[in-house]
């Protein structure tokens, strides 16, 4: 075989991962494959797949695939004379000498990647915590210690699962080197959590937020703007706001709620049995909900469906990835919401049925 040969190379890489992750951003290590939920009404990620653990020796193997793929960029870029720096001239060099690399999944995120510094890693699919703490564990420190330029590793977590885990078993998976976790909340509206199918109750998602600050990671919590249509929207405003005031994660991050064609959610829509908020009328809901709001978090709107419009047609919030810090940018933040109250412009007029 010669020295370079695609099976050294070969690992796997998912899909999905949170914005402030993407781009170049973070390596997007697959530990898990796809959702053990899956039951929720308004998601189209994952259906249809099983979810798989994955054996510590594959992740093991994926990493190794990573670090020979890095040393062999490096080494044509010293046969390029270029000093060992990862290059488009050693990318090209290396797809010369193995041109199934144009058909590997992973090879242009990880490129990319190694370009913008190598610090960030997310590690996928939709619930890493369920593994087991020690394989979870081994494979965070494997990780770090083959890439010693990472900064910050992140992933998706479910309320449930880290209320079901010990404290003494997240803080040692945290110092393992996983920092940030993501979760998605979407309500604290017992009604509605029940009604989408999340699997948790508002009391779950405190026990299990709480349970993740006490244990030192950081916390960042997903919620959905119009998730409850106008039949809750108060409710789920109010009882989203008391969830969060009492986990008091590190973020809370929008992501307004689209109905998406092939969910249970969609077809509700579709037979009147649940009516979409308009533009405004989220605007409404997320007003009061940031109002009820008693935080120390970064209030983030890092979404594209954030799509509300100022007077002068541009986006009214911020779609950066640290957001407003509460509570000292909590009044910019509402008087921002009125102003796109009052405005005409509010948000492009699309439809997702």
């Amino acid at each position: 075989m010669s020295d370079y040969a695609i099976e050294k190379y070969q690992f796997e890489t998912g899909v999905y991962r949170p914005p402030s992750e993407g781009g170049s951003a973070s390596l997007l290590l697959r530990f898990t494959r796809n959702c053990p939920w899956n039951h929720c009404a308004f998601c189209s990620m994952y259906k249809g797949e099983k979810f798989q653990l994955r054996s510590l020796d594959e992740l093991k193997g994926d990493m190794d695939a990573m670090a020979a793929l890095a040393d062999d960029l490096r080494k044509i870029s010293m046969d390029l004379g270029q000093g060992g720096e990862i290059t488009r001239d050693a990318a090209m060099g290396l797809m010369d000498k193995v041109p199934e690399l144009n058909r590997h999944n992973g090879f242009a995120m990880f490129f990319h990647w190694l370009c913008a510094g190598g610090r960030t890693a997310f590690i996928q699919d939709g619930n890493s915590i369920i593994m087991k703490p020690e394989n979870l564990m081994a494979a965070l420190k494997y990780l770090r210690n083959r890439f010693p330029s990472i900064e910050r590793v992140t992933t998706y977590a479910r309320s449930r699962t880290l209320a079901q885990r010990s404290l003494e078993d997240l803080t040692a998976i945290r110092r393992a080197g996983l920092d940030r976790l993501h979760l998605g909340l979407e309500t604290g509206d017992d009604e509605l959590l029940a009604k989408i199918k999340k699997g948790v109750t508002a009391q779950g998602h405190i026990d299990g937020g709480k349970k993740a600050m006490a244990a030192g990671f950081q916390v960042s919590e997903y919620w959905m703007p119009g998730l409850g249509g106008r039949e809750l929207t108060t409710g789920h405003a109010l009882n989203t706001a008391r969830v969060l005031s009492a986990i008091n994660p590190d973020y809370i991050r929008s992501r307004p709620f689209r109905a998406i064609p092939g969910t249970a959610m969609h077809t509700w829509i579709k037979k009147g049995q649940m009516h979409i908020l308009t533009p405004h009328e989220q605007l409404r809901e997320l007003k009061e909900m940031i109002t009820a709001l008693d935080v120390t978090s970064r209030v983030c709107f890092d979404h594209a469906g954030n799509n509300w419009l100022n007077a002068s047609g541009r986006l009214l919030l911020s779609h950066g990835y640290e957001g407003y810090q509460f509570p000292d940018e909590k009044a910019k933040l509402l008087g921002l919401i009125d102003e796109g109250l009052k405005s005409h412009h509010v948000a492009p007029d699309i439809t997702y049925l």
